[in-house]
């Protein structure tokens, strides 16, 4: 498949102007079914002295919106600058866009970075209707070689033209000399053609992708219209809400833990002298120290071979040491503590207090909805997908997010969504029935591979409950991806804490498959499938090209394997997940007290007034629950859950 055969008509006519009236708007407008849109912005007086201020909706306003209907032409409507002459009655002009375009059922809205004109819309009460487009998410979803999508990186409108229209498009530095934009002069040729060029390229783009969807991957084309460019909207949304921290209580971890960390380095001190251990007890010298001066066995090493000295490492050398070197295993207890906590401070403590935004006093991160090959969310700044669940959160994370006086926090969790989907897939009789009738597969699982009744696998007072279900729980959360005995013996070393023989894992594992016989057939058929198509893809049609998937490297065809096992049920969940935010969104002009805060994992987090939970719940549930798809007939089950701190939820019946 050619990476962009399709012309991209670099030679188009430009017919770029400034408006100021509405009435010049309606005219250019006209009777278009599509509108290409860009927003020019400008910091507020007192945050001009930050370089950032400008991207940020509570610290900018929008100086001036284009507008493009056809290929080379464009329209700049200047609302706020500080010289020059501006639109007439800015307010009405905006109010006018927001029913005519940006609300408006039956025209597309296209922009580059839809999330970030999404936000600034947001700020003025507008939420963005579908049918929208984001010609950054079409752009990571074309090909910029044989084998692989875009990148963020590459889909870049300055990137991007050049590459595909042989065009150079100006800088903005190079434009606004330093300068704000709200500082330029709205009637300089330079000024109004720099923003009208942004609309026009993204209408021309959106013109190129589709044509190239249509005639390579109309999959892809259904998934940017359909899901990416929505979920953009809800990204706008979630990014201008952000999170309100306890910062109090995080200054109080902060000097708990920088306390306990000394104390910590201290004791470890004492045991092993002055070798430095760094932050995070890694340190070459460490090693060292492990390695060579206690000569202690190699347990692990790193993806270049070398010694290893991380969290799963320490586990293995406390477990030797306490059968051949037991004056070491306190060493061992000491470090995975000090780790711990070094860990609360950085990443959850000063990481989050960095990014507390000065103008709201809350966490507004950066999500990003196509951050992993599966089409999973990713975040930085800080990331928060990376947060503890509300299970295994315990050093309180989760309560360091709170609501304001007044107002409630609202989760709302998809319960087993990829098991859901994996049932799905492979069609296994017991385990779809399991799913239909309401029934605990975890159960189920347990009755499978101990080979005992249903009765006693769910019953909370038989022997060997906890250990048992733990086990199942590790194998129908790894099954799916081809999880081998060895990779299931250190699954539940490490995260249940459980000393299983590599025996036993085989034997669970063989019990498992004759038990859903389905599962491995369906394994066995997407392998076989990848291997000759050399890609994967959910049921959407989101595809993942797996080049090394006949590799005669067993460690990089594995990994391939893997990835054609893992991709269709998480990247499915993950559409499955977007499609529920497409639904809130064209509820949410009605319900602008619900405030969408987080995607975390399968979970979707919500601020709203406290008298409004049970309306809430239920939209929301609907939204999420609904049928993703015609053929998915699994029924999908959303657990609600209402709080003041996020690590104090409790269940909604």
């Amino acid at each position: 498949m050619p990476c962009f055969p399709l012309q991209a008509g670099k030679d188009k006519p430009m017919d770029y102007r400034r408006v100021t009236t509405l009435k010049e708007i309606q005219e250019y407008l006209g009777a278009s079914n599509l509108v290409a849109f860009d927003f020019e912005t400008a910091p507020l007086d007192e945050y001009r002295h930050d370089d950032k201020a400008a991207l940020d909706a509570h610290k900018a306003v929008i100086v001036g919106v284009s507008l493009s209907v056809s290929e080379g032409t464009g329209v700049y409507v200047p609302l706020r600058h500080r010289t020059g002459g501006n639109a007439d009655s800015p307010e009405k002009i905006m109010g006018w866009l927001s029913k005519a375009v940006f609300t408006n059922s039956a025209i597309i809205k296209a922009a580059h970075n839809l999330s970030f004109e999404a936000m600034f819309l947001y700020a003025l009460g507008i939420v963005v209707q579908p049918p929208c487009y984001d010609t950054i998410a079409a752009a990571q979803m074309t090909l910029k070689n044989n084998t692989e999508f875009r990148s963020l990186g590459d889909s870049g409108l300055k990137a991007l033209v050049p590459e595909l229209f042989d065009v150079e498009l100006p800088s903005f530095e190079a434009v606004t000399a330093g300068r704000y934009f709200d500082e330029l002069d709205p009637r300089d040729t330079e000024t109004f053609r720099y923003a009208c060029a942004d609309s026009d390229y993204t209408l021309r783009l959106y013109h190129l992708f589709n044509n190239w969807f249509d005639r390579y991957l109309p999959k892809h084309r259904y998934v940017v219209e359909e899901i990416e460019s929505p979920t953009a909207v809800y990204v706008g949304l979630m990014k201008y809400n952000g999170l309100l921290v306890d910062r109090e209580l995080m200054l109080k971890k902060q000097a708990e833990a920088e306390a306990k960390l000394a104390e910590l380095k201290n004791e470890i001190a004492f045991m092993i002298g002055d070798v430095e251990i760094g932050a995070n007890a890694s340190t070459a010298a460490f090693k060292k120290y492990l390695y060579e001066d206690l000569k202690l066995p190699v347990l692990k090493t790193t993806a270049k071979y070398q010694e290893a000295a991380d969290d799963e490492t320490m586990i293995l050398l406390s477990d030797w040491s306490r059968e051949n070197r037991p004056e070491l295993a306190r060493l061992f207890e000491l470090v995975q503590e000090y780790r711990k906590w070094g860990k609360l401070k950085s990443t959850y403590i000063d990481g989050y207090l960095e990014h507390i935004n000065a103008a709201t006093g809350r966490i507004h991160p950066e999500m990003f909805p196509l951050g992993t090959e599966t089409g999973r969310f990713a975040s930085r700044r800080p990331n928060l997908q990376n947060m503890p669940r509300s299970d295994t959160d315990s050093i309180g994370v989760r309560n360091f997010i709170i609501a304001p006086p007044g107002k409630a926090l609202l989760s709302l969790d998809f319960s087993q969504i990829e098991l859901r989907v994996g049932a799905f897939y492979c069609r296994d009789e017991k385990m779809l029935e399991t799913y239909k009738t309401g029934g605990d597969i975890h159960a189920q699982t347990t009755s499978i591979i101990y080979h005992i009744p249903f009765e006693q696998a769910a019953s909370k007072n038989a022997e060997h409950y906890k250990e048992r279900r733990s086990i199942a729980k590790n194998c129908n959360f790894g099954v799916f991806y081809g999880l081998f005995p060895r990779g299931l013996q250190r699954n539940l070393k490490f995260k249940a804490g459980l000393n299983t023989s590599l025996a036993e894992c085989e034997e669970i594992i063989r019990n498992l498959k004759a038990g859903y016989p389905r599962l491995t057939q369906w394994q066995d058929e997407v392998r076989t499938r990848a291997g000759f198509r050399k890609y994967t893809e959910t049921y959407l049609g989101r595809r993942r090209y797996l080049p090394n998937i006949a590799s005669t490297d067993w460690g990089k065809r594995s990994f391939a394997e893997r990835c054609a096992l893992n991709t269709p049920i998480q990247g499915t969940a993950a559409d499955i997940l977007k499609l529920a935010l497409v639904r809130i969104i064209v509820g949410l002009s009605e319900r602008m007290w619900l405030k969408p805060l987080l995607q975390v994992h399968d979970e979707l987090v919500f601020e709203l007034p406290e008298d409004k939970v049970s309306e809430a719940v239920g939209f929301i549930k609907a939204c999420m629950e609904a049928q993703p798809f015609a053929a998915f007939d699994v029924p999908i089950v959303v657990e609600a859950a209402i709080g003041k701190r996020f690590g104090e939820m409790k269940e909604i019946d």
